[in-house]
């Protein structure tokens, strides 16, 4: 039984020694789309008028007030074209497929997204799924359900990454949903639009306020227009149970497999268990804790303008997991503004639960080597010099593509840490913020005009040990980020 973060992360390491192939079950493979029966979507405004930042003097600027006045339709349209939208089609035998804004390991999509609305100009208050294929809100219930203008509520549908990567799916659920989040907050901050994010209500309230069949889906995050407590106030007398129709659009496949590492994992983390170590990851921050002691820190600190090639909104669109690299250095002024890019957090109080660090090959201006990022000083530390990222490269399940890759940012975290700190609930702390933190790094890679590739799938003590992490912590994700041929971009 699985009863905390390293319980599950051990029980879903790949093992090279131990590795074996699985059947595809192509018959019963998930659908990507939720829908409901006898529901149809009210469509959205797609011809709506985006903010056209410079996405570094987004990241740049002062999180925005509040804004309580003047919310309509063609706003939530925009937050949602700039969260999670269609970017690139692909035929198949069956029909297209279609591929999102947001990152998701295999294209399987398993992040839904929900929203409750009050006073929205021409849009009744109450409670809604976002269909993404139509660009549409499918209405669940009617009313007011607490004191926020807005909440956006983000699920998981297990089954569709349980399809292909089984119990490892956790991981993906999580990662996926931290892709989405972001592109969210970003999308908020960029519409002068402040919020509060929450990984911590009362599960089974929310998943029964959404209709969720909870063995099929649960909600794992929250974003609150209001800049209060993002759990909303439900009214429990008012809510009646939504019809059994609902919750069986939680199922995405006629043969459904149940894997229980998933199951455990999730109901070891329903509640929050919180210590004095807090103050460790929140304060002293996770980079401390890794077992790893830099030679040196270099300050981050540079005026050099960050050399984009397209704006915010192109970025997210333009999106894409290009893993085409070729071995080209990456210019010195486009790391520096990666890595600036993901030093600017702000928006959680999460955001100590997991630490980043990068291997270099190919980066002007900078020794090849293991390097840690210190995101609250802006500093990096050079743990190890040399050339590392081929074999990271073989222990990534041996994708050679990877090798060609100018630098490898890796997202780490003492699990023992943050299983004392937070108890099991925070293994999703750390994973999503891992998510956020990549799709951060594709849209800075995208203004750049770099490739840029996530990595979930690798061999996990092995790249504990090239690391020379201690024995309670792990790397949880891996985003490659290089130079593409022209063809590519």
């Amino acid at each position: 039984m699985i009863k905390n973060c390293m319980d599950y992360h051990r029980e879903t390491s790949y093992d090279r020694d131990r590795m074996g192939g699985h059947f595809m079950d192509w018959a019963n493979q998930p659908g990507v789309f939720k829908t409901y029966e006898g529901r149809e979507p009210v469509l959205l405004p797609r011809d709506v008028e985006l903010p056209l930042h410079n996405f570094a003097k987004l990241l740049a600027g002062e999180r925005p007030e509040v804004r309580v006045s003047g919310m309509d339709v063609a706003t939530l349209s925009k937050l949602l074209l700039l969260t999670c939208t269609f970017t690139a089609k692909a035929r198949h035998q069956d029909g297209d497929f279609h591929f999102r804004s947001a990152a998701s390991a295999g294209a399987l999509y398993p992040t839904e997204l929900y929203i409750a609305v009050r006073d929205v100009e021409n849009l009744r208050s109450g409670i809604y799924h976002y269909a993404v294929q139509h660009h549409g809100l499918v209405a669940l219930r009617t009313g007011d359900f607490g004191a926020s203008m807005m909440t956006f509520f983000f699920t998981a549908i297990f089954f569709r990454s349980a399809w292909k990567y089984r119990s490892r799916a956790y991981r993906y659920h999580l990662l996926d949903t931290g892709h989405v989040e972001e592109n969210l907050l970003l999308a908020l901050r960029a519409l002068g639009l402040s919020c509060q994010v929450s990984y911590d209500f009362d599960d089974h309230e929310v998943n029964d306020l959404l209709g969720l069949d909870e063995k099929r889906e649960a909600a794992l995050a929250l974003v609150s227009l209001s800049g209060r407590d993002a759990a909303p106030e439900l009214k429990k007398k008012e809510s009646p149970k939504l019809p059994e129709s609902v919750a069986k659009a939680s199922r995405v496949s006629a043969r459904e497999v149940d894997y229980p590492a998933i199951r455990e994992i999730h109901e070891a983390g329903k509640h929050r268990a919180e210590s004095m170590e807090q103050r460790v990851c929140t304060e002293k921050g996770m980079v401390h804790e890794l077992g790893l002691t830099p030679i040196t820190w270099t300050s981050l600190k540079t005026n050099q303008p960050w050399p984009e090639i397209m704006n915010y909104p192109d970025c997210v669109f333009m999106r894409r997991s290009r893993r085409n690299f070729v071995k080209r250095p990456i210019r010195k002024d486009a790391m520096a503004e990666l890595l600036k890019g993901v030093s600017s957090m702000g928006w959680t109080p999460y955001e100590g639960s997991v630490s980043l660090g990068f291997l270099t090959g190919r980066v002007e201006g900078m020794e090849p080597g293991f390097y840690l990022l210190d995101r609250k000083k802006q500093a990096t530390g050079m743990i190890v010099p040399g050339e590392h990222i081929g074999r990271m490269a073989q222990i990534c399940l041996d994708q050679a593509w990877l090798g060609n890759a100018g630098v490898h940012f890796l997202f780490l975290a003492d699990l023992d840490l943050v299983d004392r700190t937070w108890g099991p609930r925070g293994y999703r702390y750390a994973m999503m913020t891992a998510g956020r933190l990549g799709q951060r790094l594709y849209i800075a890679a995208t203004a750049l005009g770099l490739g840029c590739c996530g990595i979930g799938a690798l061999y996990d003590e092995e790249a504990r040990a090239l690391l020379g992490l201690n024995e309670g912590s792990r790397l949880l994700y891996l985003v490659a980020v290089g130079e593409v041929k022209i063809s590519d971009q």
